[in-house]
């Protein structure tokens, strides 16, 4: 172990308790370790929870909205079983499923919505959404053709006032053109369950049906809006959508769900790294306060370097001396602030809801967040850059001072002492 190590942890840890000079350099030590600690842990917790909240975003958002979506040009796709067929000969395709999707609104007990109807075939939107997995009434499955069931979302079903079992009307805006006027069609549907993904988008304004009810009361006989599919990796999604131009030969409109809701992920993306700036700011400011502590130790060591230069010490080793205190103290405070901030993230679904109970507050509404949970996914790369760069930063302060003290004239320094 070389002496400029010895010397500089030596200088580091030594308890300086005879003058108040040195009590004061301790402080400012102190107080710049806790700075970076409190930064460091800072930017792990708030970038686990942005990767939380957006990895429980785009689950929540691909239960219900598809991988890959295949329709026609005028919103209306014939053939689809053949659309689907060539569609399932691309390898990374899992499932398809076909749909029909409109406009229309729901009457109950003088209450109007508007809403997103969906029709759907169970057991093929099954393989590509999980809305059997989100029931909180009655059974998917209990959609059948004929029947004109319908499944509404629990916040739509809220609002409307209806329970399982209940009749709703259904009004289409295509109306029936008569000698009289146009009149608007009207279907009642029987609430046969309820679904509750947690999105307020979908659950607030999203109601499904039998394939072939929504093909009746729309008048579209065997078309469909089109194909939804499934994939095997959901990040490979553009890719695959350009892909199956090639083995789709119908006059069709591929899209998938980066530009269906590319807005959503996109704000998450740049908010998460505006935070990652922002919260930098409080490492650098902590990291740069060891500046004001090195200068303070080596004027107050003006002695012990002179005197170390005297006894053959290179301005490269007295420099190192100080660039070692320095990084010791952003390692310190380093070492904490990742233990505190990995600890933090990996248990924020228990820290956030005492301090919910304890105070009587909600951080997330579901109707503005989408989400009312607040999520964490801690990811090592995010850890590991956060270290490096808090390192750097360190070792940057840390420069300056110590470059003055390997300077020092060791004659000038020893004048009056």
């Amino acid at each position: 172990m070389s002496y400029e190590f010895l010397v500089g942890l030596r200088y580091t840890r030594s308890r300086r308790r005879a003058q108040g000079r040195n009590r004061f350099i301790s402080f400012i030590s102190l107080v710049s370790m806790l700075g970076i600690a409190l930064g460091v842990a800072a930017l792990i917790v708030v970038l686990s929870v942005m990767n939380g909240f957006q990895t429980e975003l785009r689950t929540r958002i691909l239960g219900v909205a598809s991988h890959v979506q295949i329709s026609g040009f005028d919103g209306e796709l014939g053939n689809w079983q053949r659309v689907a067929d060539d569609a399932a000969k691309h390898p990374q395709v899992r499932a398809a499923a076909p749909f029909v999707q409109a406009q229309g609104m729901l009457s109950f007990d003088q209450t109007v919505r508007g809403t997103l109807i969906r029709g759907v075939l169970p057991d093929a939107e099954d393989k590509v959404a999980d809305f059997a997995r989100h029931m909180r009434f009655g059974r998917f499955e209990d959609l059948q053709p004929g029947a004109f069931g319908i499944v509404l979302g629990a916040d739509l079903a809220r609002a409307l006032r209806v329970g399982p079992g209940e009749k709703v009307t259904l009004i289409a805006p295509q109306g029936l053109v008569t000698p009289a006027a146009i009149l608007p069609r009207l279907k009642q549907f029987t609430v046969v369950g309820i679904f509750e993904v947690g999105m307020f988008e979908y659950d607030s304004s999203l109601a499904l049906v039998h394939l072939q009810d929504a093909q009746t009361l729309y008048r579209m006989e065997d078309r469909v809006s089109g194909v939804r599919l499934k994939i095997d990796d959901l990040f490979a999604a553009p890719r695959v959508a350009r892909e199956l131009m090639q083995y789709v030969d119908a006059d069709t409109l591929i899209s998938d769900w980066t530009k269906s809701h590319a807005n959503f992920f996109r704000a998450v993306q740049i908010e998460k790294n505006v935070m990652f700036i922002i919260l930098l700011l409080i490492v650098a400011v902590a990291a740069f306060n060891i500046v004001s502590t090195l200068v303070m130790a080596v004027q107050d060591k003006q002695a012990d370097i002179a005197i170390l230069r005297t006894l053959g010490a290179s301005p490269g080793s007295i420099m190192a001396i100080f660039v070692i205190q320095g990084a010791l103290i952003g390692l310190i405070g380093l070492a904490i602030g990742v233990l505190g901030g990995v600890t933090l993230a990996l248990n924020i679904d228990v820290v956030v809801p005492a301090i919910e109970r304890a105070f009587g507050v909600q951080f997330l509404a579901k109707d503005v967040y989408y989400i009312s949970d607040l999520p964490s996914e801690l990811q090592w790369a995010d850890v590991i850059t956060i270290s490096s760069v808090s390192f750097v930063l360190t070792l940057v302060a840390t420069l300056y001072p110590s470059w003055r003290a390997s300077r020092l004239n060791p004659a000038e320094a020893l004048r009056y002492e």
